[in-house]
């Protein structure tokens, strides 16, 4: 039986939603399904013989792309950055929408999120927002997953945190009133508290996020998955691909945007947006056994001045293109060396280590602007 958050939003797990899908619900008139498939199959996978009539309404990729049925039926939400500045491949499938169960009555969506610690979730929060905001306006909304704990939880919860300003812990304690045994996987409560700290949003600029991304590829690459080059910023150095976001915020009251030049030949290898930001002198400080430093090992400086930036994996950096663990940046017309780059990580001057990394030495750059 579906547990009663808020007035016309309910959580529950895969039996509820099947038993509203076979039988139709005076209380629920929207269902989203947040399962490792979007298919309608997978109820059927679930319980052998459980059939639920569907029509499609459209599928919606990260990318913007979609495939249409009988009709728009909600607003699309992937176009908010086109998918470039996502942890998600552009080619990933965002959700689906579709008329379900019995006589068709139900309006269903389903966004595709494995209950791992791995699993982005922050980048299926706006389109799952969307569909609550507009299904709670029309009637009673089911948020479910497999069991009813995790992810079903975790967006709820994010949902509470957005809509009432709550801290991650409040907004769980505050569902916990209503579903005592919700408990979002460690990896989800991560992504919460981060979105917490953007400020009830998804910020594709926030270093926060940048950091996150970057986390997210680095899983990646490890797991031996091929990176596209879509997933890559864009190559700043060709004027076809400076973003517009890049350009207006040049020109908005005189703000100046910084961008960072090859100092053999001033070409843009970087600009502000590109970079990820970090703590100076947090991380693996353990690592500062095999450096060689002068005076009291005990007496730490205060000097934390970085000699280098941090980059997001940019699509001129052909080493790591070709799918390279570690090795230097060179400069894409003169080939002059840059820096360096390891998936596995760096520790900057500061003494914060960065994974995965790739670093911009400041003495082999010039800062300008654009």
């Amino acid at each position: 039986m579906p547990y009663r958050v808020r007035e016309n939003l309910f959580i529950g797990n895969i039996s509820d939603a099947a038993e509203v899908l076979q039988k139709g619900s005076a209380e629920i008139t929207h269902i989203l399904s947040v399962l490792s498939s979007v298919s309608i199959s997978f109820f059927s996978e679930w319980r052998s013989g459980l059939v639920i009539p569907t029509k499609e309404i459209k599928k919606v990729y990260v990318g913007g792309s979609d495939s249409r049925g009988v009709g728009s039926g909600s607003e699309d939400a992937s176009g908010r950055d086109g998918g470039l500045k996502s942890s998600l491949s552009p080619e990933k499938l965002l959700y689906s929408l579709e008329y379900a169960g019995k006589d068709l009555k139900m309006v269903r969506m389903a966004v595709p999120l494995r209950d791992m610690e791995s699993e982005d979730l922050l980048d299926y929060l706006d389109v799952c927002f969307d569909f609550i905001d507009q299904s709670r306006k029309e009637g009673p909304v089911l948020v479910h997953c497999f069991a009813g704990v995790s992810r079903s939880a975790a967006i709820i919860t994010a949902y509470l945190m957005r809509t009432e300003h709550l801290s991650q812990e409040d907004a769980l304690e505050s569902l916990r009133q209503s579903c005592e045994f919700v408990c979002p996987n460690d990896g989800f409560l991560d992504q919460l508290k981060m979105f917490e700290e953007m400020g009830f949003k998804v910020d594709h600029a926030s270093p926060i996020y940048k950091r996150f991304r970057l986390k997210v590829l680095g899983e990646l690459y490890n797991r031996g998955e091929k990176i596209e080059s879509s997933r890559f910023g864009a190559d700043p150095g060709l004027s076809t691909e400076i973003s517009s976001e890049v350009e207006v915020t040049s020109n908005v009251g005189n703000i100046c945007t910084p961008a960072y030049r090859c100092k053999k030949c001033r070409r843009v290898v970087a600009v502000q947006e590109n970079v990820v930001d970090h703590f100076p002198g947090e991380g693996e400080t353990s690592f500062d056994w095999h450096k060689r430093k002068s005076g009291n090992p005990f007496i730490k400086s205060d000097e934390t001045e970085c000699s280098s930036i941090f980059v997001e994996p940019l699509r001129w950096m052909t080493a790591v293109k070709e799918g390279a663990m570690e090795g230097k940046l060179s400069c894409a017309h003169c080939e002059a060396r840059l820096g360096y780059f390891n998936w596995s990580g760096i520790q900057c001057s500061c003494g914060s280590w960065i994974t995965p990394a790739f670093q911009l030495h400041k003495s082999r750059v010039d800062i300008s602007t654009v």
